[in-house]
C-alpha cells in the first residue's frame, strides 16, 4: 500500500469517528480512538490531517472545541475508499454483533436494530398486519419522530448471531437474499450474495420492492421474503436449540429452517460438520409495506435499542411456515459457475472478428424496439466511453409479444484472454463514478458468493447514472484480475481489442488498485465497462424492459453495429 493511500485510511477513519459520535471533537479525542483501531496518530498528525479534511470541505472547525464532519464529509464516507468500504462493510456486522448484550433469561439488553423513515403513517397498519403473521424477526419495535419524519425501528436478524456468540456459539453469516415459498413451504434462496467482499449489505442489495412477494406470503402462503444464511458448528446444535427457544419466549423468533449437520438447507451447501440455519431478514415488514406503495428509506443493521424499552406489536409468535421435510435437491447456482462455462465457450478471435461472444439478452415489447435502437444509438454517441462497445442483435424468439435485446458482456474479454493461456479472473461489479477528471468505484460487490450477476442488482436499486446533464455520471463496470508473470503477452491481447468494439477503461500496474479497488498481490487489474450499460441507458429513458445479463454464447456476426 502506497503512502497516499495509508493518508487516505487515516482521514477515512476520521471521518468514521466523528460521524459516529456525532458530535464535535478535538484532536486528543480522535487521537484516542485513532490507537483503538489500530492507528498510532498523536494530536499533532492528526491536526495535519484535520487541515486537509477541512480543504476538502469534509470537515468544519467549531470554535477551539474541535471539527464535525459535513454532509459533503458524509457523502465521501459513503461513496470514497471502495476497497476500504468492501472489508468495512463485513467489519461493521462483526462489530454489531460483538455489542449485542441481550439475556435471553431476562429479556434485557441491546439488541441490533434496521431503521427506516416512513412518508405515510398509514404505512404501519401494513406493518402490523406483518408482525400479526410473524413474518418479522421480533415483536418490538420502536417508532419516534424526528425532523418532521415518523421512524421505525425493528430487530435486526443478526441479532440472533450477537446472542449465539454472547452464548459461546460461533455464528457466521454467509449471505443474505430472497427465499421462494410455497403455500407455506420454505422451498429454497432463489437470490443470494455474500456477507464478505461487498460494500452493500446482503440484504439492503435485494430491498427494492420488485424483489419481494411479502404481501403475497401473507394473503397465499407463496411468494418470496428476505432472508439470512449462516452457520454454526455441529457441537452446538443442542445449546443452539435451547437459545433459539429461549429467544422464542421473549419474542425473538424469525426462525424459517435450521438443518442437521452437513446436511444442504433452501439450497444452499453446507460445510461439513457445520450446521445452516435460515432466518427472516429483519427487514421484511419495510419490505412489505414499499410492496403497497409507501415510500420508505431502509438502512439494514444501523443501530442498537435496548429491548426491554421496545413498544410491543401483536405477534405470531408460533411460525407461519410448514415444515419442509425433503432436502433440496434444486441447489442454488453460483454466478462464477455459469461465468466460467460461458468463458470456456468464448471462441471470438480479435484478428478476424469470428466466433462467438458472452452476451446479455434483456427483453421488451416489440413496440418499442426502434425507440429502443434510438437510445442506443443517441447514448453510444454522447458518451461511448460509458459503454462495452457499439454492437446490438434484435432477437425474434417464440413468436411472442417480446423480443431479445442483446449486447455483447465484458466477461468476453475474459474468454479471449482464457483461449490464449492467460487466467483473467472475475474480481467485482461495481458503480464506476465519473467526476471530472476522477473516477472512483463507489459500489463493489465481489462475483464469489453471488448467484446473480451484481449488475443486475444495481440496476434494480438505480444506482446508474448515464445522463450527461449532471456533474457526474455512474456506470455499470467491472474489475478483474490477472497473473503478473503473464502481463506481457496479456497487453498484447487487450491492445488488439482496440480495432473489435470491446471498450477497456484501463489496465493497472501489478498490485496497483484500480479506481480504487484493491487487486490481489502478485496480479495486475483492468477495469471494463458493463455490458448492460446500454439497456441501463433505455431502463433510464422508464421504457419497461426484463433486464437479464449474462445470458448465452452467441455469434459475433449477428450483432449489428450503432
Amino acid at each position: 500500500m502506497s503512502v497516499q493511500q495509508e493518508t487516505d485510511l487515516k482521514m477515512m477513519e476520521i471521518l468514521r469517528i466523528l460521524y459516529s459520535k456525532n458530535e464535535t471533537l478535538g484532536a486528543k479525542v480522535i487521537s484516542e480512538e485513532l490507537k483503538k483501531r489500530g492507528y498510532s496518530l498523536g494530536e499533532r498528525a492528526v491536526r495535519y490531517h484535520m487541515r486537509i479534511l477541512d480543504e476538502k470541505g469534509f470537515t468544519r472547525k467549531i470554535g477551539h472545541k474541535g471539527r464535525e464532519i459535513t454532509n459533503k464529509g458524509i457523502e465521501e464516507l459513503n461513496e470514497g475508499l471502495i476497497y476500504d468500504q468492501v472489508d468495512f462493510a463485513n467489519s461493521i456486522f462483526q462489530e454489531k454483533m460483538y455489542n449485542v448484550t441481550l439475556d435471553t433469561s431476562t429479556g434485557k439488553g441491546s439488541v441490533i436494530v434496521n431503521i427506516s423513515s416512513i412518508n405515510d403513517d398509514s404505512a404501519i397498519s401494513i406493518l402490523e398486519k406483518v408482525f400479526e403473521e410473524g413474518l418479522a424477526v421480533s415483536k418490538n419495535i420502536n417508532l419516534f419522530e424526528k425532523e418532521d419524519k415518523t421512524f421505525i425501528q425493528n430487530v435486526c436478524g443478526t441479532t440472533i448471531d450477537g446472542v449465539f456468540r454472547k452464548n459461546g456459539i460461533i455464528s457466521r453469516p454467509l449471505y443474505g437474499g430472497l427465499v421462494k415459498i410455497e403455500d407455506y413451504v420454505p422451498i429454497k434462496f432463489i437470490n443470494q450474495i455474500s456477507y464478505e467482499k461487498t460494500s452493500i449489505t446482503p440484504l439492503e442489495a435485494f430491498t427494492d420492492k420488485s424483489n419481494t412477494s411479502i404481501l403475497d406470503v401473507m394473503n397465499s402462503g407463496t411468494g418470496i421474503i428476505p432472508a439470512n444464511f449462516r452457520i454454526i458448528p455441529a457441537a452446538k446444535e443442542k445449546d443452539a436449540t435451547i437459545l433459539l427457544n429461549n429467544l422464542k419466549k421473549i419474542g425473538i423468533n424469525g426462525l424459517i429452517q435450521m438443518g442437521k449437520p452437513n446436511e444442504s438447507i433452501l439450497g444452499v451447501p453446507a460445510y461439513e460438520d457445520m450446521i445452516g440455519i435460515a432466518i427472516i431478514g429483519g427487514i421484511t415488514p419495510l419490505c412489505a409495506a414499499q410492496e403497497a406503495g409507501y415510500n420508505l428509506d431502509i438502512k439494514v443493521a444501523d443501530d442498537y435499542a435496548e429491548y426491554q424499552s421496545m413498544k410491543t406489536m401483536n405477534y405470531r409468535s408460533d411460525s407461519i411456515f410448514k415444515p419442509n421435510y425433503l432436502e433440496t435437491t434444486d441447489k442454488i447456482s453460483f454466478i462464477l459457475t455459469k461465468i466460467y462455462n460461458l468463458i470456456s465457450n468464448v471462441t471470438f478471435d480479435p484478428q478476424t472478428f469470428a466466433g462467438d461472444v458472452i452476451t446479455n439478452v434483456s427483453y421488451i415489447d416489440k413496440q418499442y424496439v426502434d425507440d429502443c435502437i434510438e437510445l442506443l444509438n443517441k447514448s453510444y454517441k454522447l458518451n461511448p466511453e460509458y459503454y462495452m462497445g457499439n454492437k446490438y442483435a434484435v432477437l425474434n424468439e417464440n413468436n411472442s409479444d417480446k423480443v431479445g435485446l442483446a449486447t455483447i458482456c465484458s466477461l468476453t474479454i475474459n474468454g479471449i484472454l482464457t483461449n490464449s493461456g492467460i487466467y483473467s479472473s472475475p474480481q467485482y461489479s461495481g458503480i464506476l463514478k465519473f467526476e471530472e477528471n476522477n473516477r472512483r468505484f463507489t459500489e463493489l460487490i465481489s462475483y464469489k458468493g453471488s448467484s446473480v450477476d451484481p449488475h443486475e442488482i444495481f440496476i434494480k436499486k438505480h444506482l446508474i447514472n448515464l445522463s450527461t446533464n449532471s456533474s457526474s455520471s455512474k456506470i455499470l463496470a467491472s474489475v478483474h484480475s490477472i497473473p503478473y508473470v503473464s502481463r506481457d503477452d496479456a497487453l498484447d491481447i487487450l491492445s488488439s481489442l482496440d480495432d473489435s468494439s470491446f471498450n477497456i477503461l484501463t489496465i493497472g500496474e501489478p498490485n496497483q488498485y484500480i479506481y480504487n479497488a484493491k487487486i490481489d498481490m502478485y496480479n495486475f487489474g483492468y477495469a471494463v465497462p458493463g455490458g448492460l450499460n446500454l439497456i441501463a441507458s433505455i431502463n433510464e429513458n422508464d421504457i419497461a424492459m426484463d433486464i437479464k445479463s449474462i445470458e448465452k454464447n452467441m455469434d459475433y456476426s449477428n450483432f449489428e453495429t450503432l
